[in-house]
């Protein structure tokens, strides 16, 4: 008899392990959630390739990661799903920055921390934001397609105005070329993080304006590739260098956008730190959960945590700009992958 009860409780503990939920123990209490907003796009593959890595580094047990594919409503219901299966805490990266409050809300109610990568968002309270300063990414692209183009038409591929993302890189990209290149003129896209509507916008202007100079990507990872093709499909691909090569300048540093420069195909683009995203989100989760509040000022990984309009805590990671100069670099988390 005494066999068989220990048959039977080694069987159940192979079947449930020793903290699963529903077999009479007590759920992971450190578990984390973690929720993206898209992935059809390499530098969000790239990202969500490198949490486990970096979870298992800060030593953060995380559940599978979550795909909102790119759907404010589906975002919420993720987040409810992943409370539901009380989870400690949430790295979240807002489809919208707005839509995105009433998931913060509720991990507000239970209790749990939520660290933002990539989007601050606009409504409800987080531990931290982890992102890039994405106003530095408008001014890059435009000093850079400004110094090369100095007078024409150039376009602007915006990212989605209902993220705080687009719309910073947007206004800082406008506000830039009204005060230092006033003969340029900007043409906008508004293709809301979608490349067959990036495609169909730049076929659109292309052919009604085909003496365009330059062009601003604002995520790489998904307008590059129907941006060289659009361009190709018209013989207008020329390399730098080349008579009639459209200067482009592109934000995400993924491979395929490192591989263009290199080609000459694209002049430049802003790398957004991937990587450092991942390593900072679980750092910063099991910081939170921790309950070790953060602070802002300088730190010591070459940023500066800043406190938003309102009362969010951000740590601006560095963006480095791109060119054929240092594309080589081995530091860029596109040359990492």
């Amino acid at each position: 008899m005494r066999h068989r009860l220990t048959t039977a409780t080694a069987t159940l503990l192979l079947l449930c392990g020793p903290a699963a939920a529903g077999c009479g123990g007590e759920a992971d209490p450190d578990r984390v959630g973690v929720v993206l907003p898209l992935l059809t796009s390499p530098f969000w593959e790239a990202y969500n390739d490198d949490i486990p890595k970096q979870a298992a580094k800060a030593g953060v047990r995380i559940l599978p990661t979550v795909n909102s594919n790119n759907q404010p409503g589906k975002q919420i219901t993720d987040i409810d799903n992943l409370l539901a299966q009380e989870v400690k805490g949430l790295v979240v990266s807002p489809v919208d920055s707005a839509a995105v409050g009433p998931g913060l809300n509720a991990a507000r109610r239970a209790h749990v921390p939520v660290v933002a990568v990539d989007v601050a968002p606009d409504r409800g309270k987080v531990a931290i934001v982890v992102r890039a300063d994405n106003r530095a990414f408008g001014v890059k692209a435009c000093r850079s397609l400004g110094r090369a183009v100095r007078r024409g038409t150039v376009v602007q591929i915006q990212g989605d105005l209902a993220s705080v993302n687009g719309r910073d890189r947007t206004a800082a990209f406008d506000r830039c070329m009204a005060r230092h290149y006033p003969d340029i003129k900007v043409l906008d896209i508004p293709a809301a993080w979608q490349a067959e509507r990036a495609a169909a916008g730049l076929e659109a202007l292309y052919s009604a304006h085909p003496g365009i100079k330059g062009i601003y990507l604002q995520a790489g990872g998904v307008y590059l590739a129907p941006t060289l093709h659009t361009l190709q499909s018209h013989h207008a691909l020329a390399p730098v260098g080349r008579r009639g090569h459209i200067t482009i300048v592109s934000n995400d540093g993924i491979p395929q956008e490192l591989a263009a420069i290199r080609k000459g195909l694209i002049d430049a683009t802003v790398s957004q730190p991937a990587n450092l995203y991942a390593v900072y989100a679980m750092r910063y989760i099991k910081q939170a959960m921790a309950e070790k509040p953060f602070k802002p000022g300088p730190t010591r990984h070459d940023s500066t945590i800043v406190r938003l309009p309102g009362g969010n805590l951000e740590d601006q990671l560095p963006a480095p700009l791109v060119t054929r100069a240092n594309v080589d670099n081995r530091s860029l988390w596109g040359n990492q992958v």
